[in-house]
């Protein structure tokens, strides 16, 4: 069956309402232990998964899917990004992950404001979401940019579920965001050594409650709060930055990720002795610059040998292209990851990291029914595409703006130019 109308026997199938359903004969990739299940059935009531297992019985009124054996996995991380924040990049009032106060704001307002939040701006209709989530990626982290008002201390950002939901971001998962290494030189005095500097005046700011005219009030209570435990993402490529991360991270009481982490394989054993989780970018390879010299397509599959939880992420801006992560997963598994870890990498391993393992990245008994059904027995191979996706048992729609102006103007000439739509 075409991808085109399985979509649309599984509209006619389930209603958009539908949080009950019976998938049968998948090929189900759980995300984690026990591995493959073959020819598997899923059973999905009230949007969670009630059981696994071989002709299980449907009950009454509960739609049945056959999967035909095809792979049925959990939801996709989509990694760190502006979805829902960031439209059009060339337009300003579509991009809300920076904060740039200038110098219209006298000091020392001006200054740190690690209490930027980007999950006030999140917008669950944006175009963007519908281009990713029809390929798979039902959740990411919202990222704040890089360096915002001359600071290499981003803000906050949570996860957030693509569901079309307003209340999206998931209560736990909230996370500081730092920008280290060569180039965030500029905005702590043109050295490294000064990050560190203003890092350890910020913390002794949120820590005596005494300004020194770094940190706002307000910045002060939300350092405080991380030093109390909070994960704090460090955007960091270079070995001897990572190893600077984890010494701060222990001193106050962190809980450090690294994002990015090019060198992380130089400094796997240590990684794995604090156990601080890696965001890698699996198609990092040359230097595109002087933090990042040892760059290595091996870098997951070093990571993970060494006993480091590998997750992904791309560099730069991946909101748009969130959807492409599970093709450097794929990239990881050529180059020495196992395909299990790969798979983990883009759902168990980043729901873990961001307090959402309770509830989602793997298909178990009692995980919300987050799951997308494939057209082929690898979702991590570039021509396998995303046939169905649930989101909490309710199908998601299978179309977007992409979609849409492909069907356009694929579609035959009539009596109107292919701009027009059908009357």
């Amino acid at each position: 069956m075409s991808r085109l109308l399985l979509a649309l026997a599984l509209a006619v199938a389930l209603p958009a309402s539908a949080q009950d359903l019976l998938i049968r004969n998948a090929t189900v990739h759980p995300g984690a232990a026990p591995g493959v299940l073959k020819d598997h059935d899923v059973l999905v009531q009230g949007g969670v998964v009630r059981a696994i297992g071989v002709d299980l019985a449907a009950p009454a009124g509960v739609a049945e899917v056959d999967a035909k054996g095809r792979s049925l996995t959990p939801g996709l991380f989509g990694g760190l990004t502006g979805l829902g924040i960031k439209e059009v990049s060339g337009e300003v009032a579509t991009v809300d992950a920076n904060l740039s106060l200038g110098t219209s704001v006298p000091a020392p307002e001006s200054a740190w404001r690690p209490e930027f939040d980007v999950d006030l701006a999140f917008n669950p209709a944006s175009v963007a979401i519908g281009v990713n989530r029809v390929e798979g990626v039902t959740w990411t982290v919202l990222s704040p940019g890089s360096q915002p008002g001359g600071s290499f201390v981003a803000g906050q950002g949570s996860a957030v579920l693509l569901d079309g939901r307003y209340e999206a971001a998931v209560p736990g998962s909230r996370s500081l965001f730092v920008n280290l290494g060569g180039g965030a030189s500029p905005f702590s005095g043109g050295s490294r050594a000064g990050q560190w500097m203003l890092l350890e005046q910020a913390v002794a700011e949120a820590r005596t409650g005494a300004s020194e005219g770094l940190l706002t009030k307000s910045g002060r209570g939300v350092m405080a709060r991380y030093l109390a435990g909070g994960r704090v993402v460090f955007h960091v490529d270079r070995a001897a930055d990572i190893l600077q991360v984890l010494a701060f991270a222990k001193k106050h009481g962190l809980k450090p990720v690294i994002a990015g982490g090019a060198e992380a394989w130089r400094v796997a054993p240590q990684l794995k002795a604090a156990d601080v989780p890696v965001l890698v970018d699996a198609l990092a390879n040359l230097p595109s610059n002087f933090d990042s010299l040892g760059s290595t397509l091996e870098n997951a599959a070093r990571l993970h040998r060494a006993g480091v939880r590998v997750a992904f992420s791309q560099s730069g801006d991946s909101t748009h292209n969130a959807r492409k992560l599970r093709q450097l997963a794929g990239n990881a598994v050529a180059n020495g990851l196992p395909w299990d870890a790969a798979l983990a990498g883009i759902t168990s391993v980043p729901a873990e990291i961001f307090g959402l393992s309770a509830q989602r990245g793997r298909i178990a008994v009692g995980q919300v029914a987050d799951l997308v059904l494939w057209s082929g027995a690898d979702p991590l191979e570039v021509t396998v595409v995303a046939e169905q996706v649930w989101q909490a048992g309710k199908p998601a729609s299978m179309r977007s703006r992409q979609t849409e102006l492909r069907d356009r103007y694929l579609a035959p000439t009539g009596a109107l130019p292919r701009a027009y739509p059908a009357r």
